[in-house]
């Protein structure tokens, strides 16, 4: 999906929500719990309940590579039904890869690869060993970087932070330096909704890029805060929640139920929008 292609996508749904696919087995209703084919179960009426409200799915890679090989099968089915589905979504591999280059080439053809099992759009990568680890994820057309800046954990205090001798923290010196090498067609960043008000800092070094905003919802974000600081000329947001939406129920109504909170959300961007 190209960048005018999303941009156009946001503008017809009126919505910037990412719904993530954080599918545990050990949260998901009991009946499905066990089931084979259980986990692609959740996840399709996940996505039927809530594709008319959101643009983009983001499934957590850790939640199915955890399950070993029919982890990866689950995974592969709920890639085959978005592509085979009709209504177009963006969709995110949360992989947050990165490493030498001739390793992060293989990873690139294991979640980009068009002729691959999964053909995400985009990845989420980790930009900590430098040019040569990002830059094989850029090559494959229309395909895109999501690489982490400033992320909505405590532990980004340990790092994201500190400063240089000029004072620059270091998720801004990753946002401006990134820009070597990718650009706004090709490269997203996390920023965590909970770092909301150092999105106008991330706006003045990168401000056409679109922003992959975890921890709205259960973290405790809030969407009006994202928006204050970060919306851009394009919208620019791609806004995602997981947990509040996914595990909304416990029930046999969870889908019912996680279309109920996708809408409301969907209401507040089209409000914004």
């Amino acid at each position: 999906m190209t960048r005018q292609e999303l941009i156009s996508l946001i503008r017809e749904r009126r919505t910037f929500l990412c719904v993530g696919l954080d599918s545990d087995p050990a949260k998901m209703p009991e009946h499905l719990r066990g089931k084979k084919d259980g986990v692609f179960e959740f996840n399709r009426a996940i996505i039927d309940a809530t594709i008319d409200h959101c643009v983009a799915y983001k499934p957590n890679l850790a939640f199915y590579e955890a399950q070993g090989l029919e982890g990866l099968r689950q995974l592969k089915l709920t890639m085959d039904y978005l592509h085979q589905l009709g209504k177009p979504a963006f969709t995110i591999a949360d992989a947050k890869r990165g490493d030498i280059g001739n390793t992060s080439q293989q990873y690139a053809r294991a979640f980009l690869d068009p002729q691959g099992d999964f053909n995400f759009d985009a990845i989420t990568v980790a930009p900590y060993m430098g040019a040569d680890s990002v830059q094989p994820f850029t090559v494959y057309e229309g395909k895109w970087v999501i690489l982490l800046a400033l992320t909505s954990n405590k532990g980004a205090f340990d790092f994201q932070l500190t400063e240089d001798r000029e004072g620059t923290p270091l998720y801004q010196r990753v946002l401006s330096t990134s820009r070597q090498w990718g650009n706004d067609e090709n490269m997203m960043y996390v920023v965590g909704a909970t770092k909301a008000e150092m999105l106008g800092d991330v706006r003045r070094i990168v401000p056409g890029a679109f922003l992959l905003v975890p921890g709205v919802g259960a973290q405790g974000g809030s969407l009006e805060e994202v928006c204050r600081h970060g919306l851009n000329a394009d919208c620019g947001l791609l806004v995602n929640s997981s947990r509040g939406i996914i595990f909304a129920s416990s029930g046999t109504d969870f889908a019912e139920a996680a279309e109920r909170e996708a809408a409301k959300l969907h209401e507040q961007m089209a409000a914004v929008l």
